[in-house]
Parts: C-alpha cells; structure tokens; sequence
C-alpha cells in the first residue's frame, strides 16, 4: 500500500495526484496558475468563499466539489459530504448557510438504489442544516469514465453583522484553536478502503459546523480573526495558510493538539502524521487573546466542539512558519505537505 506521494517541489508537466492534496503543491496550482489568469479583488483572497456586497447587507459564496472512494464510510457518505464540506466553507466566512446548488456527474452503472440512498443523505444534511438545495445539473458518462458518482455543490450564505475574517487580521499573541480532536474523517476514509481493523471503529468527523461557529461568532465578532475548516491537508496546512498570509510565525504546543487514541493508534501503525489527515467537521480559529478560554468554553459546551482547545499562539518570529514544540522541550517545523498522503479523501 502506498499512502503518500513524496513528490519534490518542483515544475511539472502534467497533473499529479499530489495536485489535489491541499499542500504545496496545490497552493503552487492555485497561485501561479488560477489566480494570475482570474485574478480579482474577491478571488485574490484565497479564503474558504467569496464575500461579496448585496442588497440589505453582505453575501458569501462557496463552491466544491466531492470525490471520495468509498462513496459510504463510518459516520457519512458522499451526500452528507457534500453539504457539510460547502455548508462549512460559507461558516469559514462567518456566513450563515441559505441555498445550495447541486451537480451530479453519475458513470454509467451506478445502482439507482444506491444514487437514491445518497440523494436521501443530501436531503436530510440539508434539513439539519437548514439550507435549500434551489437549482442542479445531471450528466452522465460512459461506463469506466468516472468513479460511479461525482458531486459539485455551490452555496450561497448571508453574513453575520459585525463579523470580519481574515488572514490580515491576525496578530501576535493571538491563540490558535483547534475546535475538536483531529484525523478522524482521513482515518475513517482509509480503514474501509484498505480493508484494515482496529480495535476501535473510527467513525469521520463530518458534520455541519454553522451551529458551533454562530455560537461562538455571536460572542466574538471582531476579536475572532480569521477561521479555517481543516479539510485536505489537514491542520497543518490549514494553519500554514493563515500564517503565510498573515505574514507571521506560529508556534504549537504538541501535547495540546487532541487527537483520539484509535486515530493516534492507526496513524502510528501506517506511518501518518494526525496533522496532516484530513477533517471534515473540524475548524481552526484565529481569536484575540483575551477571548481564547471563552471560546473554548463555548465550544466545549457544543457536541461539536468537546474536545476544543488551545493549540499554539502567533508570534513575531519567523514569519509565515509554523514551529511545533514537543512536550519534552524540542521542536520542529511544521510544513504544508508535498504531495498527497490519502487520496481522494473528500
């Protein structure tokens, strides 16, 4: 089995799988290719959604797009996927979730009982998370062209008052926190499709984060900085972003970061670093420090975020690094990935 693409940083001539990993690679992508030939005042924020002015008040809108394999794991499937990871992207913006889109590319042969069970999991998503799906598409393609099911959600949300987030907003001594313990979707995605048994199941992590993350915005506002759900990539990269854009340092604290037994177990037996394992109902904030032990708190008092914590501040040094500090006193950088541990995780 081969769980990560080690692939240099370097110039490519093709598309790799590394590519789609939400590491450097992928930022290389987006930044030296889609953002010179699109660029724009709202694109060039590089932010989970786009904000932007609408009549009675400010509109976010995000789009993605759901490629896992297997379709169905422990706590989820590709429907439920779909609109929490867009649901997720517009609560990054501080936006309260209204309507969905919904593009279905299906392969020839997928089981209609299947396709059904799936539409069933979009609809009730989308009835916990209180959003509309209004308009769609279906195309087809020829059997072997696809991966049985394809699925692109776009959602549009209306902004919080009050409510500013961005990388050029952090400062240091802010506290970074992690809303809840982390790896669980990546390791759940992989224990199916490898076929491997632990003592424990582990279930993914995926959920619709909006009612945590109005809770603690509704107390925050301006003292939280900036937020960023930890999907591909993982913490690491999810907070490499912030820091790169902010121009700042951060430094972690390793025994702060939660992250359940099973999960720790698996990672070590097949050679993976938690933060680099994919989430897909976790979220990472930016936050003044006087406001930290509050929002922890809050968290905390929410299913979602029980095992919220404090996980690092930013710094002065070493701007746009992330240095992890161990609990024996050593410490090491913490780099967005290269190429790809576990493809197709989302």
């Amino acid at each position: 089995m081969v769980f990560e693409c080690p692939l240099p940083i370097q110039d490519h001539d093709t598309i790799t799988l590394g590519h789609g990993g939400g590491g450097k690679l992928s930022q290389k992508l987006v930044e030296q290719l889609f953002v010179p030939a699109l660029a724009n005042e709202y694109l060039e924020e590089l932010h989970d959604g786009a904000i932007f002015p609408s009549d009675g008040g400010q509109m976010a809108m995000s789009t993605d797009s759901f490629v896992v394999r297997p379709r169905f794991f422990p706590g989820g499937d590709i429907g439920s996927l779909a609109v929490h990871g867009t649901v997720n992207d517009l609560a990054m913006c501080g936006a309260r979730p209204r309507h969905l889109s919904l593009a279905l590319i299906l392969e020839e042969g997928l089981l209609l009982t299947e396709l059904r069970d799936i539409i069933d999991s979009i609809r009730q998503a989308c009835d916990e998370s209180e959003i509309t799906v209004i308009t769609g598409d279906t195309k087809v393609v020829e059997r072997g062209s696809g991966d049985g099911i394809y699925i692109n959600t776009t959602g549009v949300g209306a902004l919080m008052p009050e409510v500013q987030l961005s990388p050029r907003r952090v400062r240091p001594g802010d506290k970074v926190i992690v809303s809840g313990s982390i790896g669980r979707h990546g390791m759940a995605i992989m224990s199916v499709r490898e076929g491997l048994e632990f003592e424990s199941t582990i279930t993914s992590d995926s959920a619709a984060l909006w009612p945590l993350v109005e809770g603690v915005l509704s107390v925050s506002q301006r003292r939280m900085h900036v937020m960023r759900d930890a999907t591909r990539g993982g913490v690491a990269s999810a907070i490499n972003e912030i820091a790169q854009a902010a121009k700042v340092g951060v430094d972690l604290h390793e025994p702060a970061i939660p992250v359940d037994a099973p999960v720790r177990a698996a990672c070590e037996i097949l050679g993976l670093d938690p933060l680099y394992v994919a989430n897909e109902g976790r979220f990472v904030a930016f936050v003044s420090p006087e406001l930290a032990d509050e929002v922890v708190d809050l968290m905390r008092a929410h299913p979602l975020g029980q095992d919220a914590a404090v996980i690092g501040k930013v710094v002065e040094e070493h701007p746009g690094v992330v240095r992890m500090r161990s609990g024996f006193g050593g410490s090491r950088v913490v780099d967005m990935i290269s190429g790809e541990q576990l493809p197709r995780i989302c």
